[in-house]
């Protein structure tokens, strides 16, 4: 089997991480009386569901691709579980909620490697549970954020350049969004925007990021082709929207950092905004002349839970069921608007979570409870129009600078060769029809693997390693 010298970077980096983990300072166990125990209770409930999410997009996702990418797709969602689930521990909590540096970033030796991260409460980020909770609870957004970006390249990027640019990401645009808006110094915050779990964090970011992704890498072969998509498993995009729909609870109804009554109103908002959004997509469809579809159910469903993060926590019940049927028509009409556009964003991810996201952003800025535009006040909404447009220029921005860097690292996009064999094949050396006796390495990919993938294409990659 060829050794890849690329491999042994992060191999290198992750043994010395793990030897400097085993210096740690004893963190504080103060102010222990101030823990709650049904707070603590919700918040590892909310944890698990969030984490759920992951795993959930991964089918959502891995089901709409072709046949050849499922397992690549659902892995790159997977691989962030770990990759994020390292780097947060080391420096990315810290960079997020560390001691802010300007309203911008947090510093990142506050809490690097979980340093005064512990037992005990923080007065601010979390005061009724511990603040090793609050990370926990703050990591599962910052593993999802990333994955979501990959159905905008999916079916073309390389694995090796896939993990480099989440890294970045994570670190560069991710963590001072999360500053700039969760924490209690951060820029945003402090300008007055609304953000409960997410809009601009998550789902602006990664919609923005994805776009400027699916333009760097350009489109697949299939699409230059005119080739028509078949997506590989259905029942795969049920069963990952029923999970996201379910950690989903966690997701919004957990970002109250309490079992309190603000988690009981984002949890109804949460479930009635999804609902409207499902319906909202369904009946659009056959009012233009499209048949009712599950794919078309579940996407609405999933930009309904987009549209109503950033505002879970803040709008009534009523406001809810505008914002899912409306951001859900706003999705519907993006998605057919882009696919006249030589932009190939694979899963549709701008249109839905980026759009979703900056409709739910405005949206709260309008239906907020007493300081809504609704409610009389513009102060609100008029600040969620700078913020928006704030950190689309950022996302899109920085996230197009990190791909052209990653690129000059790792090629991003996969040679013609292995894009046509699939990525299953090619990047991982399996498929869904089982390994057939594979290696698991590029090596050995002129064997069986390949001739189950594509036997017309076998002999194009015995001799080309991939990262």
């Amino acid at each position: 089997m060829k050794k890849r010298k690329f491999w042994y970077v992060p191999f290198v980096l992750l043994c010395v991480a793990s030897m400097a983990a085993f210096v740690q300072i004893p963190t504080s166990a103060d102010n222990l009386d101030k823990l709650n125990s049904g707070d603590i209770a919700w918040m590892l409930t909310a944890t698990g569901l969030v984490l759920l999410m992951t795993p959930g997009l991964s089918y959502f996702y891995g089901g709409m691709v072709s046949k050849k990418n499922v397992i690549s797709t659902m892995l790159q969602s997977f691989i962030a579980m770990g990759v994020i689930s390292v780097l947060w521990v080391i420096v990315g909590f810290s960079v997020a909620f560390g001691e802010s540096i300007g309203g911008i970033i947090g510093n990142p030796m506050t809490y690097a490697f979980f340093r005064n991260v512990g037992a005990a409460p923080h007065a601010l980020l979390s005061p009724t549970i511990p603040l090793l909770l609050f990370a926990m609870f703050q990591l599962k957004f910052a593993i999802i954020t990333p994955a979501l970006i990959t159905g905008s390249f999916a079916e073309r990027v390389r694995f090796s350049s896939y993990m480099l640019f989440v890294v970045l990401f994570s670190l560069f645009i991710y963590a001072p969004l999360a500053h700039m808006t969760w924490h209690p110094d951060g820029f945003l915050r402090k300008l007055g925007v609304l953000d409960f779990a997410g809009g601009t964090v998550v789902h602006m970011s990664a919609g923005f990021a994805a776009l400027a992704g699916a333009v760097i890498l350009g489109p697949r072969k299939s699409v230059l082709n005119k080739e028509k998509h078949q997506p590989a498993n259905i029942p795969y995009v049920i069963l990952g929207t029923g999970l996201l729909w379910f950690g989903w609870f966690g997701f919004n109804a957990g970002s109250a950092l309490a079992a309190n009554a603000i988690a009981v109103s984002a949890f109804a908002t949460t479930n009635t905004a999804s609902a409207a959004a499902a319906l909202a997509w369904v009946f659009y469809d056959a009012m233009i002349g499209r048949k009712p579809s599950a794919l078309g159910a579940c996407v609405g469903a999933v930009v309904g839970l987009v549209a109503i993060t950033p505002a879970a926590g803040y709008v009534s019940i009523g406001a809810s069921i505008f914002i899912g049927t409306f951001a859900s028509v706003l999705s519907n009409v993006a998605v057919s608007l882009k696919s006249r556009t030589s932009v190939d964003d694979t899963l549709d991810v701008f249109p839905c979570h980026g759009l979703g996201g900056l409709f739910g952003m405005l949206a709260t800025g309008a239906f907020a409870t007493r300081v809504g535009l609704i409610a009389g006040e513009t102060a609100t909404f008029l600040t969620h129009i700078l913020a928006s447009l704030l950190v689309m220029a950022f996302a899109f921005g920085g996230s197009w600078m990190l791909y052209k860097l990653t690129d000059l690292i790792i090629p991003m996009r996969v040679q013609e060769e292995q894009e046509i064999i699939g990525l299953d094949a090619s990047q991982h050396g399996e498929t869904t029809e089982g390994s057939n006796g594979f290696d698991h390495g590029p090596t050995n990919l002129a064997g069986k693997n390949v001739a189950m993938a594509n036997t017309k294409n076998k002999s194009l990659i015995r001799s080309k390693p991939i990262c």
